[in-house]
């Protein structure tokens, strides 16, 4: 089969669209025939090498942490899944990812995808669409009613926070650009603040329950965030190299996520998704062979959106 490698850590050099051996489904595994996998940044950190203490990777590496496929072979003792079903999930960051043409995932992530998605757009959802909810509400536990300032609403992340916000009968207050303002407004935003003409601190005018911060904003202006918080609310962050800020004298909480794979999460996500209450964004679809393009073109600042990475013949 065919798969992106990469045998020692670098910048997007280290790629290689190579001949990969097939692997075989081991107990409680499955086998995917893959649709497509997506770009997501923590991907270029791990092939970087920035993430060796987190997330221990053996080499050579495949990346590619989203998934959808097809069930093509069933391990030991896998119930509940047949040969031929169609599944998204969101792989284990430590393991072999989907950037290839068959991949090994545990059953236990996977879960049946949207209905009216194509099914390689479904894998623009796993670790997006988990890292908004889990932000919002595991950890920002965000309510009816509350305010919530979603900052970096621009990204792929982004899109799926405002609207799961909107969705929880939140009031929105969203940051974005000017390119992505407009998607912004028409996920939900009630409020979008233009980040590049306006002072973030100084643009809400009332205090917020909750501040996501998705954006890789300087240190200062991440705990300027927490003054915007009122007393007992949290400002949950994702930004995973700048701790949270926190203001105990005010009893606001900070908080770093660290997504995990949740297959009823994700169904919950699908659910929402068939609807009609969620929609999935995908900005671009690139071949598999092209993956380190991609990844070269991320770190030059010139990809937005989400990105969708497809086997040849799919």
């Amino acid at each position: 089969m065919k798969a992106v490698r990469f045998h020692e850590y670098g910048d997007p050099g280290v790629l290689r669209y190579e001949d990969a051996e097939q692997p075989v489904p081991g107990a409680g595994e499955v086998r995917i025939r893959v649709a497509a996998t997506s770009f997501n940044p923590v991907d270029a950190n791990i092939r970087a090498g920035f993430m060796r203490g987190p997330i221990p990777v053996t080499l050579p590496h495949t990346p590619g942490i989203d998934l959808a496929g097809t069930v093509d072979a069933l391990g030991e003792g896998v119930d509940g899944l047949a040969v031929g079903d169609d599944v998204i999930g969101f792989l284990p960051m430590d393991g072999a990812g989907a950037a290839a043409e068959y991949v090994l995932a545990p059953a236990e992530v996977l879960t049946p995808p949207p209905k009216d998605v194509p099914l390689a757009d479904a894998a623009a959802l796993p670790l997006v669409g988990l890292t908004a909810f889990q932000a919002l509400f595991d950890h920002g536990k965000l309510t009816a009613g509350q305010r919530v300032l979603i900052n970096g609403a621009g990204g792929a992340v982004g899109g799926y926070a405002v609207q799961l916000a909107k969705n929880a009968d939140a009031h929105v207050i969203a940051t974005a650009g000017p390119r992505s303002s407009e998607a912004v407004r028409s996920a939900g935003a009630d409020e979008v603040i233009d980040h590049t003409t306006t002072v973030v601190t100084a643009a809400p005018t009332e205090p917020v329950d909750v501040v996501l911060n998705l954006a890789p904003v300087d240190p200062a202006e991440l705990a300027a965030l927490v003054t915007l918080v009122r007393p007992g609310g949290v400002l949950v962050n994702t930004t995973v190299w700048m701790p949270a800020p926190s203001d105990e004298e005010r009893g606001v909480r900070g908080i770093d996520l660290f997504v995990r794979s949740d297959a009823d999460q994700l169904a919950q996500l699908v659910a929402l998704i068939d609807r009609g209450e969620l929609r999935v964004a995908v900005a671009e679809r690139v071949p598999l062979a092209e993956l380190p393009t991609l990844h070269t073109r991320a770190a030059e600042g010139a990809v937005h959106g989400k990105v969708i990475v497809v086997p040849s013949g799919v």
